[in-house]
């Protein structure tokens, strides 16, 4: 890495935020955290180029377990790791960055409590006027979604196909969520995502070697050569 990355925060973020590419893995609340990092080593070994941990239901206590046992796997595997809703965390475990959605901390909130070399992804739903204000104040990435009818989230809010397309002059890595699977991956590639967000057809499976083969397809289906940001 140039020594110019190293040294301005805004151009390490940029390094960090363009590995969003192919598979996002969203990990399932799995109360167990030895099940949990033997899914989530299964997922990397497929091919995720990041994980984000994701346990809304959890204790305190048990998030931070659960949190700093896995960035000790990430640090091993060397995928990018996000952890959802709380950036107090995200920057005590030492991740890459946060997710935020509605509800949690604004953008310059978790800015503060994150510092100023770590990404932040926004949740923008099917709101294209929310990514563009999430970018204009200073998002590292935006994800959109539910594009397809999802079993983690069934009420979720749709979002269209032509978010994607719109979404390329925010000049900030794209993430497609909500049901995707092999049979549709690669259309949201297509469509412009980056990377696809995936937690029920990857993880949905409880032997590893079966987690490993369904996030070896959708990261193949994900694949291609990343775009300028």
């Amino acid at each position: 890495m140039s020594a110019a990355v190293t040294d301005h925060p805004s151009l390490r973020r940029r390094a960090r935020a363009r590995r969003l590419r192919g598979l996002y893995a969203v990990t399932p609340e799995v109360g167990d955290t030895r099940v949990l990092l033997s899914k989530i080593t299964a997922a990397l070994e497929g091919g995720a180029c990041a994980v984000q941990y994701r346990n809304k239901n959890a204790r305190d206590a048990l998030r931070e377990e659960q949190a700093f046992a896995i960035a000790r796997v990430q640090a091993a595997r060397g995928a990018l790791y996000i952890v959802n809703d709380d950036p107090v965390l995200a920057a005590r475990v030492g991740a890459d960055g946060v997710h935020i959605g509605e509800g949690d901390p604004s953008i310059g909130s978790a800015r503060e409590l994150i510092g100023p070399d770590r990404i932040i992804g926004v949740s923008c739903y099917g709101d294209f006027e929310r990514a563009r204000a999430a970018v204009e104040a200073g998002a590292d990435y935006v994800a959109f979604g539910s594009f397809f009818p999802s079993s983690t989230k069934p009420a979720a809010r749709r979002a269209g196909l032509e978010l994607l397309r719109r979404a390329q002059d925010l000049g900030v890595p794209v993430i497609a969520i909500g049901g995707i699977d092999a049979s549709n991956a690669r259309t949201l590639i297509d469509e412009g995502a980056d990377a696809v967000a995936v937690i029920g057809a990857i993880f949905g499976h409880d032997d590893p070697a079966d987690i490993r083969a369904a996030a070896q397809s959708i990261a193949t289906l994900a694949a291609r050569e990343p775009r300028a940001h």
